[in-house]
């Protein structure tokens, strides 16, 4: 069997109580549950980010969240990436998007931001945008009501009960991504 690159997922969120049920928090909630499957503890404190070294499936990998807010999160990235020796093609972040109806599920091989800050600053930090995401859809916000205020509030009650079940099949696709390869989680995942 022929040995797996280890592989760097982070999840894109905001420190703090404040920020941990939001719409923008959705990378750090998968990379939580992620853990939790695989017993990663992600408590180590480096690089200005939490992390955890473990496996999937016999794949090793570090999962990550950056801890300087959204906005600054390419140079967390970058370091750990650096530190650990990562190539670009096997950091796979995961992140909300408003371009995405609720609860939709899309992952690219690499491409631009899209308008996402937090996106905006890893391609910054590592000069390219040659990594995979998993686009985690929370809608636009209703008509009178700011993109800023809807990525950073709280979930509604009917897509926080349907929260459990996105995030449990993100941390499918990034399994499949991890395991099986890119296309295999576009093929599986990148569905209407």
């Amino acid at each position: 069997m022929s040995e797996k690159r280890t592989w760097l997922v982070v999840g894109l969120g905001n420190p703090g109580k404040a920020y941990s049920k939001t719409r923008h928090n959705a990378g750090f909630l998968v990379v939580d549950e992620l853990a939790d499957f695989v017993g990663v503890a992600v408590s180590r404190e480096k690089f200005d980010a939490q992390y955890g070294r473990g496996a999937i499936k016999g794949v090793a990998v570090i999962l990550a969240k950056p801890m300087a807010y959204m906005n600054r999160s390419g140079p967390p990235v970058q370091r750990i990436a650096s530190y650990f020796r990562i190539s670009y093609g096997n950091i796979l972040v995961i992140h909300d998007d408003i371009d995405l109806d609720f609860g939709r599920i899309k992952i690219k091989q690499k491409g631009g931001h899209g308008g996402h800050k937090g996106i905006r600053s890893i391609m910054d930090a590592l000069g390219g945008n040659e990594f995979p995401r998993i686009r985690l859809g929370i809608g636009r916000p209703d008509t009178g009501r700011g993109v800023t205020d809807h990525v950073l509030g709280g979930f509604s009650r009917d897509e926080a009960e349907a929260m459990d079940r996105i995030i449990k099949t993100a941390r499918e696709a990034v399994e499949t991504v991890v395991c099986s390869g890119i296309r295999e989680g576009m093929n599986r995942f990148n569905v209407r």
